[in-house]
C-alpha cells in the first residue's frame, strides 16, 4: 500500500509553560499542507522487517527510523506481522514540518488498515502521542488547535482559501531540545484560537511563534528569510515548528521570482 504522509506548518505557537514531566504546554494551529513523502508498506513475504529510506537523507540520532518504531509500536497492540517499508523522503527534516511525525502515523494507519486490526483514530492517536508530540496530529491529517504538548487536538475552522503558501528551507537544521532549553514560557493575554479569527493581514503584529525568539539569535539567516518573505508581500509570514522553514503566506504571488531569491535553500509553494 502507498500512502503520501504530508507535512504541516504552525499557525502561532506559544509555549506556555514547563511541566513536571520535562515537556513544555503549548499552544498552536496546526495546519496540513501539500509537501509529501512517499510511503510504501507491504507485508513481508520473507517474513523478515525491511525498511528502505531514499531521497533526502535525515541526519542520524542513533535511533531507529520513526516508521519501524511505529511498527514495533504497533506489534504491542495488534496482530502485525513483519513488512517491508520504501520511505521516500521529500520533506526536510530539522525543518519544522513534522516529516517524521507523519510519516510514523502513516505507518500506524497504513498496518492498521492492511492488517485489518480496526483500532479507531482515538486509540491510534494515543499510541501516536508514543512516538512524538506531532504524531497524533497526523492521524486526523486536519486543522487542529493543539494543546498540552501537541498531542490535545481540537478541530478548527479557518478559511485561507484564495491565499499562497510560500516555504523557504535554508540548509539549517534546528535542535527542538536546545530550542526548547533557549526559550522562556508566557501566557498570551489572548487565546491563540481568538487571535487567528482575526483578518490575516492584522497577524503580523499579533501572532507569533515564540521559538523565533531563540532560533533567529542563533541562525539568523531565518531571521533574513522572514524579513524577505514580507519585501516580496507576504500579507504572513513566520518560522514552523522549531525551524528551520519559514513560510510566507500571499494573496499574490510570482512563485519564480521568490525561488530566485532563495537559490541555496529548497523552496515550496501551493495554493491554500
Amino acid at each position: 500500500m502507498i500512502s503520501f504522509p504530508n507535512a504541516k506548518i504552525n499557525l502561532g505557537l506559544n509555549i506556555l509553560r514547563r511541566r513536571t514531566d520535562g515537556y513544555h504546554d503549548i499552544e498552536s494551529v496546526l495546519w496540513p499542507i501539500k509537501m509529501a513523502d512517499v510511503l510504501e508498506v507491504i507485508p513481508a513475504p520473507d517474513g523478515i522487517f525491511r525498511i528502505n529510506v531514499t531521497g533526502l537523507q535525515p541526519p542520524s540520532d542513533g535511533k531507529p527510523n520513526l516508521c519501524q518504531r511505529a511498527w514495533e509500536l504497533m506489534r504491542q497492540y495488534a496482530d502485525v506481522s513483519p513488512v517491508h517499508i520504501h520511505l521516500h523522503k521529500v520533506v526536510p527534516a530539522g525543518a519544522g514540518l513534522g516529516g517524521g511525525s507523519s510519516d510514523a502515523a502513516f505507518t500506524l494507519k497504513i498496518l492498521n488498515e492492511i492488517f485489518s486490526c480496526n483500532l479507531s483514530n482515538e486509540l491510534l492517536k494515543r499510541l501516536a502521542a508514543n512516538l512524538g508530540s506531532d504524531c497524533p496530529f497526523f492521524i486526523d491529517n486536519k486543522p487542529a488547535l493543539a494543546t498540552g504538548r501537541g498531542e490535545v487536538l481540537t478541530p478548527f475552522s479557518l478559511n485561507l482559501s484564495g491565499y499562497a503558501l510560500v516555504i523557504v528551507i535554508p540548509q539549517v537544521h534546528v535542535n527542538t531540545t536546545n530550542a526548547y532549553s533557549s526559550i522562556s514560557s508566557r501566557v498570551p493575554d489572548c487565546p491563540l484560537s481568538q487571535m487567528l479569527q482575526n483578518p490575516i493581514e492584522e497577524w503580523k503584529n499579533t501572532i507569533s511563534n515564540r521559538f523565533e525568539e531563540s532560533v533567529f539569535v542563533q541562525h539568523p539567516l531565518l531571521a533574513q528569510i522572514k524579513d524577505q518573505m514580507y519585501h516580496f508581500g507576504a500579507v504572513y509570514a513566520a518560522m514552523s515548528g522549531s525551524g528551520s522553514a519559514i513560510y510566507g503566506i500571499f494573496s499574490k504571488i510570482e512563485a519564480e521570482i521568490i525561488k530566485a531569491a532563495f537559490p541555496n535553500c529548497v523552496v515550496w509553494h501551493e495554493q491554500l
